[in-house]
């Protein structure tokens, strides 16, 4: 009778614990893009006001959609024009940065994309309408100027898709803190789910990355908790064209945001020197 009792016992406490992760299966499978992306919002009138501060202006499509912010350098000697791509916290606001540690070692209009749902920018976070806010981005600029991608963290996985879908127009790429796909980045973070089957959105950087030759350089964190690096190594190896890595063995995720100048200098200098040149996007020497 006692053993009876207590295997009752313990099917019921199967039974409860199998139906509560079931329950948290169907929970995080329905709100799971509320767990993949975090962006910060707030009107355009206040980030107008930060933008300009850092001689920003709201960057639009030619039926006045806005798409992100410009900074339209100085020199008269640029050397094209770069997107950037960013990660996941914040907004492209909190981007502004970049600009004077690249353009002080390759003069360029930078270009900061804002995704959909971010920002002050209209829509939801998805891949598919990242990808699409993204393509549009590179059809307003890929004319006339020679085009690079610098990306981060969620972002390199749009960045790959660009890569992927424009081989012949985007000169050379910046990959900070990427991963191979966003299916072995769930997996690293939530072990105890099924997350081939769960996942809607999963950023295959290494299926679009392959259809790239261009110069790739990656940027990794030795101490990254959220994207682990061997994530970004397995994206690095896979890879076949021109290539270069750094790894900060002491750095976190966040910590690889702001660079010396000298690291700009020799990314520019990698680039340059694996530079497939096109007549026809090759920049003049003055604007």
């Amino acid at each position: 009778m006692l053993k009876s009792k207590l295997g009752r016992a313990v099917l019921r406490v199967i039974l409860f614990l199998s139906v509560s992760y079931l329950g948290l299966l169907l929970f995080v499978f329905i709100t799971q893009r509320s767990f993949i992306y975090h962006p910060t919002t707030a009107p355009m009138e206040a980030l107008a006001k930060i933008a300009d501060a850092k001689g920003f202006k709201p960057w639009q499509t030619d039926t006045g959609e806005f798409m992100g912010w410009e900074y339209l350098g100085k020199s008269r000697r640029k050397h094209g024009r770069l997107l950037i791509v960013h990660g996941n916290a914040g907004s492209a606001i909190d981007r502004l940065a970049y600009a004077n540690a690249l353009t002080n070692a390759q003069p360029m209009d930078i270009y900061i994309l804002e995704y959909p749902g971010f920002g002050a920018r209209k829509g939801s976070p998805s891949e598919q309408s990242f990808y699409q806010a993204a393509s549009e981005a590179v059809d307003s600029l890929k004319a006339k100027w020679p085009l690079y991608i610098m990306a981060e963290s969620l972002g390199t996985g749009v960045a790959a898709y660009l890569a992927g879908t424009y081989p012949d127009t985007i000169r050379g790429m910046l990959f900070i803190a990427p991963y191979n796909n966003l299916t072995d980045v769930a997996r690293a973070q939530m072990p105890y789910f099924p997350v081939n089957w769960m996942l809607w959105d999963r950023f295959p950087s290494e299926t679009y990355l392959a259809k790239y030759h261009g110069p790739v350089a990656m940027l990794f964190a030795g101490r990254d908790v959220v994207i682990p690096n061997r994530l970004g190594h397995k994206l690095y190896e896979s890879y076949q064209g021109p290539k270069q890595f750094w790894e900060i063995p002491e750095a976190g995720h966040d910590d690889l945001l702001i660079q010396p100048d000298a690291w700009w200098t020799e990314l520019a200098a990698f680039w340059k020197t694996n530079l497939v040149r096109d007549n026809a996007l090759t920049p003049p020497e003055t604007q």
